[in-house]
């Protein structure tokens, strides 16, 4: 079997034309979000991320991750994630007030950032969170995605936010075949090259200020668990989740 055979006939170029064009259409949004977290870092705050259904795949990508901030706070409900209920997460974060509730039980404080993902845009949930933080919001949405959809929250997120990440992709996320697609969901993809791109920019930015940034180490590697007991112990208590 050949290697085209089984990667599909276009699709690895399919993905890869996307993640130039994403990267290229937001880079002023990747520098401006660098910055939101550079000064909450530098001020100590927190990064708060967000999302539910499979959006909350890109939630992992940003928490305790080896070569990630280590000052991100998670804000997770069980019944968001559809590994808990498949049926019962999507009327979950389309439930008016949930993120009421998710924002009852943490601090926000004026310093720090909370970043929505969302493809979507559209249900109660994200777009509740990021009008009632009372902080700058980041969104990681599809602008079309958003303009395609009923808007059940009033808003889309997009709207609601300080700075956004247009993902572009298709509403109904599927990506494969090109003309007409059915399969190759692909949120989850570009959500995540546009996390770490924000990353690295986040880094070269940090350099330059002269910013040490809390970054896990893979707990694999040699000295990696050693170097994570110091930011383990200095975040613990805000961030009740790395216990």
């Amino acid at each position: 079997m050949t290697a085209q055979a089984v990667t599909g006939s276009d699709y690895g170029s399919l993905v890869r034309e996307h993640l130039t064009t994403v990267e290229q259409h937001n880079a002023t949004a990747v520098a401006d979000t660098a910055e939101l977290l550079l000064r909450t870092v530098a001020a100590d705050g927190t990064v708060f991320t967000a999302g539910a259904g499979h959006s909350l795949a890109a939630v992992a990508e940003t928490f305790y991750r080896a070569g990630g901030l280590a000052c991100v706070h998670p804000l997770y409900r069980p019944e968001l994630l559809p590994l808990h209920g498949a049926a019962s997460s999507t009327a979950a974060e389309r439930h008016a007030g949930l993120a009421a509730e998710v924002l009852a039980g943490v601090r926000i404080g004026e310093h720090d950032v909370l970043v929505v993902f969302s493809t979507s845009g559209i249900n109660p949930y994200p777009v509740e969170l990021a009008s009632s933080a009372g902080c700058p919001v980041v969104a990681f949405t599809s602008v079309a995605a958003s303009a395609n959809g009923p808007r059940r929250a009033g808003r889309t997120l997009a709207e609601c936010a300080t700075v956004v990440l247009d993902n572009r992709v298709r509403p109904g996320d599927a990506s494969y075949p090109a003309d007409a697609p059915t399969t190759a969901p692909m949120s989850s993809i570009v959500n995540a090259f546009l996390w770490n791109l924000v990353l690295v920019r986040l880094a070269e930015r940090a350099e330059a200020a002269g910013v040490e940034l809390p970054l896990w180490r893979s707990s694999n590697v040699p000295g990696g668990d050693e170097a994570n007991a110091g930011l383990l112990r200095r975040y613990r208590d805000r961030i009740p989740e790395l216990d």
